[in-house]
């Protein structure tokens, strides 16, 4: 039987170091006005008998803020460069994004209801879809909030992989060898 729990231990703790690097650059990036994109960060480990399954989770938003979006126009060069890093392609081509959070996230910063050059009034509406018309011609671009986190502290796991496969295989051999030997 392959035993997982070393493994399990090296990744957990992988998972708990990916999570509190990539909240920190949330923080320092500025990134997370509603703190849902941390909050829904976690980790799952599931063992097998033949082997297990480690995935990292996020709110889906949360892709998009990390590799970016190209827009319909132009794009910014960071965003393209992490796409093709991550090999993702995404592109806002014909619909421009959704105004429900963007409405929020006017509100948060304290857009809503502002002036713009010459004193005059622009309502939170016409903020909300101005906002949207510049994210779908220019994109969003890439802050590798994630990426950076994840490949940062993916260097320092390698090691402990190896150390948990070798404690593992070795218990599955010594297991082998005591059912195989029974008088």
């Amino acid at each position: 039987m392959f035993d997982t729990k070393e493994i399990k231990k090296a990744f957990e703790t992988f998972g708990k170091e990916v999570i509190q690097e990539a909240r920190s650059n949330l923080k320092t990036q500025n990134i997370d006005s509603s703190g849902n994109l941390s909050k829904g960060l976690n980790y799952e480990f599931e063992g097998y008998k033949n082997g297990f399954r480690f995935v990292i989770n996020m709110p889906e938003y949360g892709i998009y803020q990390d590799v970016g979006v190209k827009g319909s126009k132009t794009s910014y060069q960071k965003t393209k460069s992490a796409q093709a890093k991550s090999k993702t392609n995404f592109s806002y081509k014909k619909k421009m994004p959704p105004s429900g959070d963007l409405d929020k996230w006017v509100i948060r910063k304290g857009l809503a209801n502002t002036r713009d050059d010459k004193g005059r009034f622009i309502s939170r509406k016409s903020m909300v879809f101005a906002i949207r018309k510049s994210i779908f011609q220019k994109g969003i671009e890439a802050k590798e909030w994630f990426t950076d986190a994840f490949e940062l502290k993916f260097k320092r796991l390698e090691p402990k992989i190896e150390d948990a496969m070798a404690i593992s295989i070795e218990k599955l051999l010594d297991f082998t060898v005591k059912e195989n030997f029974k008088k």
